[in-house]
């Protein structure tokens, strides 16, 4: 189930973009903050305390903060789809390789801690949902053909189970395991927490969102 639900997952957001045209902004915007404080919820409760008792604490410090600076990185090239904002210009009608290649290198990473972490599983695929349906609307009304839309969201889909499977068979990546997962951590802070502050417009107090975020926090504590 590790490797078969974010492929699920990322294909169902694109189905359901086909099939159902939604009108869900506002639905979206909610399931972006439930997502963001589900898998920031994780991060805290199961993965922060292991690498932190497997490894050196100056290091692993380093290896989270050099995660969050790799996601800064990324998202100058992404633009910041991996939080559910696209700023592409909708005249760039070319398959969009740089995001492709940002998206493909981050889903690798988050795959990294999975076959750990089962329930780490759930974080992603609340994550990638909303995400892929973002994508395909982003992408079909900038008048990409359906065709190059699911070969993109296809190979995407794959990349996370690929880091599962690498970080299981890889010797080096066994060996540095507890770095590599502070440094998903670190990607994971970040963009939990873009998720969760641009999910407030103008810094409005939101009572649906304030719930949906409890809500996010519990499910991922009771998991």
């Amino acid at each position: 189930m590790n490797y078969i639900l974010p492929i699920v997952t990322v294909l169902a957001g694109f189905a359901f973009v086909i099939l159902v045209k939604p009108q869900l902004k506002q639905s979206l915007k909610l399931l972006l903050a439930f997502s963001g404080a589900f898998l920031l919820s994780l991060t805290v409760f199961d993965l922060l305390p292991e690498v932190y008792h497997h490894g050196n604490a100056k290091t692993i410090g380093i290896c989270i903060m050099a995660g969050i600076l790799l996601q800064i990185f990324l998202e100058f090239f992404s633009k910041g789809a991996e939080h559910g904002h696209m700023h592409h210009q909708s005249e760039k009608l070319h398959f969009p390789w740089l995001l492709f290649i940002s998206l493909s290198i981050h889903a690798i990473l988050e795959g990294f801690p999975i076959h750990s972490h089962d329930s780490l599983v759930y974080g992603i695929i609340v994550h990638k949902l909303p995400i892929a349906i973002i994508l395909t609307t982003f992408f079909l009304e900038a008048q990409i053909s359906k065709g190059k839309v699911a070969g993109f969201l296809i190979l995407f889909s794959l990349m996370t189970p690929i880091g599962t499977f690498l970080s299981e068979i890889v010797p080096f990546f066994k060996t540095y395991y507890t770095q590599i997962s502070a440094v998903v951590i670190g990607i994971f802070f970040h963009i939990s927490t873009i998720i969760l502050f641009e999910s407030s417009e103008g810094h409005k107090f939101n009572a649906n969102k304030l719930v949906v975020i409890i809500i996010g926090i519990l499910t991922a504590y009771i998991i």
